[in-house]
Formats: C-alpha cells, sequence, structure tokens
C-alpha cells in the first residue's frame, strides 16, 4: 500500500522519464535530446546528429548554395564531384589546401582540362618515386632563353638545359650542347 500524500500521479512519472522534445513554432523547429536521427520509411538513415558527430547516411549530399560551402576544419570523402557541365573548384583563400591519402591522389578530368594556378610556387614533388609528364605535347612557354652564341645558325631547335638550381632554360642548338655556354640564365 501506498501513502496518499508521497504518491506521485502515473502521468507525472511518466513525464520525468521523457528526455526528448520537440518544439515546434512559428521560426523554427527545435528538438532537445541525446542524438536525432532521420530515416526513410524502410529504415534507411539519412541523418544523425549527436555530441560528437553529424552524419549524413545518403548516398549524396548535395549543397545548392552559390557561394559553395565552407569548412572551417578538415573534411573527409572519398569522392568529391561537380554537377556535370559545372565547374568544380577547391579553393583555400587565405591558407594552404592540403590533400593527404595513404594510396594516392587522383585528379582526373574526363572530357576537359585540368588547371593549376597559385600566386608564388607550384610544387611537385615525389619522395620515393618519380614524375612523369605523358603527353603527345609538353609545352613550357614562358622560359628565358640564354645568350645565343655568335657562330650558331639561325635554326628554330632548341635545347632544353637545367641550372644546378634546377631552373630550365631554352638554349639554341648547335651541333653540341650549348646550355654549358649560356648559363647567363642560372645566375
Amino acid at each position: 500500500m501506498r501513502n496518499a500524500d508521497s504518491a506521485v500521479p502515473s502521468w507525472a512519472a511518466l513525464f520525468l522519464l521523457i528526455l526528448t522534445h520537440l518544439i515546434t513554432g512559428p521560426q523554427a523547429v527545435e528538438a532537445h535530446s541525446q542524438k536525432f536521427e532521420v530515416k526513410t520509411l524502410s529504415g534507411k538513415l539519412l541523418f544523425s546528429a549527436d555530441d560528437n558527430k553529424v552524419v549524413v547516411g545518403a548516398e549524396r549530399l548535395r549543397v545548392l548554395g552559390a557561394e559553395g560551402t565552407v569548412f572551417p576544419k578538415s573534411i573527409e570523402t572519398p569522392n568529391v564531384r561537380a554537377d556535370p557541365f559545372k565547374e568544380l573548384r577547391l579553393e583555400s583563400p587565405m591558407h594552404a589546401l592540403v590533400m593527404e591519402a595513404p594510396k594516392g591522389i587522383e585528379i582526373n578530368a574526363e572530357a576537359g582540362s585540368l588547371k593549376a594556378m597559385c600566386r608564388t610556387e607550384l610544387r611537385l614533388e615525389s619522395k620515393d618515386g618519380e614524375i612523369t609528364l605523358d603527353s603527345a605535347k609538353i609545352k613550357l612557354p614562358d622560359l628565358p632563353q640564354g645568350s645565343s652564341s655568335s657562330t650558331g645558325s639561325r635554326q628554330k631547335i632548341y635545347e632544353l638545359c637545367v641550372c644546378p638550381s634546377g631552373r630550365l632554360f631554352l638554349s639554341q642548338a648547335g651541333t653540341s650542347s650549348t646550355c654549358q655556354i649560356n648559363t647567363s640564365v642560372c645566375l
């Protein structure tokens, strides 16, 4: 037997056990709980959020903002892709843009060109392997030219020369190498 004065009504005991509440109003919908989930009718997880992480379970996450998406820290994804016939830009206006992967990174433009631009230095570096430029044409349009030899012919054939610093320059070709003659570019 319970004492009538100390008894808690059954509706109050039920109310005390509820840890989640939903507030709907004219300006917003708020949910307060330890975890929030959105699922399809078949039970597939589309979205969940808790104190530690937010999970988007849909096959594709599409961001429609005209200005793109800003990630203040980092993102982890197996694929970044633009809509068909749309431009994809990865940019970091004030800091470095770093892409890391233990098994390699592939950048592929199936039906167009690929452009990498920077203000100061573009560096391709391979620690243990090699760098391969595989193309029918490789153009280096703005390479400096060393000074021409007065005995050289006026042909339009050039040697590609390398300074000790690694800087490249062109030298008008002769019957033997003219790279040593034209080292004024290396200074």
